[in-house]
């Protein structure tokens, strides 16, 4: 690699002019903060403009360099040290490369001048730990996570009511006693973990709450009637993202326009997007701040989710390409739990899903994210704000995709949800399908017909996808389909396709 794709310095990589030998704390700071993040790269020769003029002694600089990092930081991290020899401006220049590799042991401490620092990388700087940046790092040092240790609460002193609704709800499945242990819900001597102590109905970790605000206008500045609505949310995780996601639909106003054999809808916030927000500010918070708790403020042109804690990785969410962001997750138990009731994906596709919905919506609209070292919030725009009436009908009449349409909530009752009684989508009753016969389908129903119509095709896994629906309702609708006789399956599961058995 050339010296020059070093430059530029960010969160991989950091450079100086000249070797501080006096002051190596100036330098060794860097070294700590990459060996306590994900690594990187020193570089040695480098002006603060970028410009490579490379060092006068590159052999005995390295020397010293070496000798400080084993003198000087606790425990000693992995490094790699090299001297490159470039051409610059027709003349032969060293330059002393230092590799950091991300450490194992952390904390990595700079041990000087009397004092015992670990650094960590915020952005392009190496920012001295905090007390909760402190316990992270013992904890990943240690190879486990927060929400993996045993909290000092006996489970049998608490349920898990909310919890077995809802999973049962979501796979079909009862959870029995043993699933909370196979979980990492309950460890030994019959003691919650920290997961489980935020899975249980009343839960004992007591900043882990939600306060939902509607706010009046476009901020929070003082006016007659500062907010419209409010609700300080507490519990288990389950029941806060379940009522919180009730507070957000209460307020997720919907346009909508009947057409000849169906109602379009057009809501403020699309739903998926929403709950992936939601279920990200929970799942992967920090818990270790304490003193903050996940907000959500709806204003009239936006919503903002926030979060306490930045990126896992101390990464700038708002510098990365937010397609392709890699998972790590801050709360594994917590997120495996989640994710075996189908509300999150294990792979971490979050910020594309996020992103997805209002590219099938409005991509002009596009959410917004922003992270420091301490702080998270997503932004989802109101699709409908600004938007004439002529325009939203022009909108609802051209959407076919199922980003318009009224996702069925998954905490309804069983009649809801089985009848598809949503707000009377459709009256209830489909147009003459079936050579004229009246067939009661459901909103999830109707939806899945019309995209095996298009795509005879597609695949139990791509619906789930495309509808955001659980995969257990997808399957469901698909055998009260083929019951009905409105569609049967042509070949095996893997390389067959749908065959529709009615007319347009």
């Amino acid at each position: 690699m050339n010296i020059r794709d070093y430059i530029g310095e960010g969160t991989e990589y950091d450079k100086k002019e000249v070797l501080e030998v006096k002051r190596p704390k100036s330098w060794l700071k860097s070294v700590s903060a990459f060996a306590n993040g994900k690594g990187g790269v020193l570089l040695f020769g480098i002006s603060d403009d970028d410009i490579p003029i490379g060092v006068k002694d590159a052999e005995g600089d390295a020397e010293i360099i070496s000798e400080a990092v084993k003198t000087r930081m606790d425990p000693v991290p992995d490094i790699g040290l090299s001297i490159r020899r470039e051409i610059v401006d027709g003349e032969y220049r060293k330059f002393i490369v230092l590799r950091v590799y991300h450490g194992m042991e952390t904390p990595y401490y700079y041990v000087g001048d009397g004092t015992h620092i670990a650094y960590i990388r915020v952005g392009n700087e190496s920012v001295p730990a905090q007390a909760t940046d402190l316990r992270r790092l013992i904890l990943a040092g240690t190879h486990q996570t927060w929400d993996s240790l045993l909290s000092p609460y006996a489970a049998s002193k608490f349920a898990f009511g909310r919890l077995h609704s809802a999973y049962l709800r979501r796979t079909g499945r009862q959870l029995s006693d043993t699933d909370f242990d196979s979980f990492g819900l309950i460890g030994a001597d019959g003691m919650l973990t920290n997961a489980g102590a935020l899975f249980v109905d009343d839960s004992p970790v007591r900043h882990s709450r939600v306060f939902c605000t509607r706010w009046q206008g476009l901020d929070k500045a003082s006016r007659i009637m500062d907010a419209t609505n409010d609700r300080e949310l507490c519990g288990s995780i389950v029941a806060l993202f379940l009522d919180a996601m009730d507070f957000i639909m209460l307020h997720n106003q919907k346009r909508w326009k009947k057409l000849s054999r169906e109602r379009v809808e057009l809501p403020d916030y699309p739903e998926q997007a929403v709950e992936e927000s939601l279920i990200n500010a929970l799942v992967h918070r920090d818990y270790l701040e304490l003193g903050s708790e996940v907000h959500v403020d709806i204003f009239d042109n936006r919503m903002e989710i926030y979060s306490p804690g930045g990126m896992v990785t101390h990464q700038i969410v708002q510098n990365l390409d937010l397609d392709n962001v890699p998972s790590k997750r801050r709360n594994p138990v917590v997120a495996d739990v989640f994710g075996r009731m189908h509300y999150m994906e294990r792979r971490g596709s979050g910020f594309k899903k996020i992103r997805d919905e209002y590219r099938n919506a409005r991509p002009e609209m596009a959410p917004s994210f922003y992270s420091d070292s301490v702080t998270f919030r997503v932004t989802l725009y109101n699709l409908n704000y600004g938007v004439s009436v002529e325009e939203q009908s022009e909108m609802l009449e051209s959407s076919g995709d199922v980003g318009f349409t009224s996702k069925t909530r998954e905490n309804q009752t069983p009649k809801e949800t089985d009848d598809g009684v949503n707000d009377g989508v459709n009256d209830g009753v489909n147009d003459g399908v079936n050579d004229g016969v009246n067939i009661h389908l459901s909103d999830k129903e109707r939806t899945i017909l019309e995209l095996i119509k298009k795509n005879p095709s597609i695949t139990s896994a791509i619906l789930v996808r495309k509808t955001g629906f659980s995969r257990p309702s997808v399957e469901r609708a698909i055998k009260k389909l083929k019951t009905l006789n409105l569609i049967r399956r042509i070949g095996p599961d893997k390389g067959g396709h749908w065959e529709v058995l009615i007319d347009d």
